[in-house]
């Protein structure tokens, strides 16, 4: 059986400058209000943002004593559709 050698003759030439697309990078903003209980702002936290328990309490937390808590980072539309979310279950959350 023969094998078939790569031609080490040719070399391939790759352009190592990669071009990359800054994308602006947003916060998910949520503030405290005086209508929702802790239960409610972690079920939705987990439910909509995809926290888990704790980070979702923690959040709850720094919202009820802080007035306001950034609970997620990312792309602007990724982040509306969780804004959305938050203000349907009576939340009030805005991008910044």
């Amino acid at each position: 059986m023969r094998f078939n050698r790569p031609d080490r003759s040719t070399k391939e030439h790759f352009d190592s400058d990669v071009l990359e697309e800054e994308v602006p990078m947003h916060d998910l903003i949520v503030y405290n209000d005086d209508v929702n209980t802790f239960d409610h702002v972690i079920a939705c936290l987990m439910d909509i943002c995809g926290h888990d328990a704790v980070q979702a309490e923690q959040c709850s937390i720094l919202i009820h004593y802080k007035g306001k808590c950034g609970v997620k980072r990312g792309e602007y539309d990724d982040l509306r559709i969780m804004c959305e979310g938050l203000v349907d279950k009576g939340l009030s959350a805005v991008i910044e």
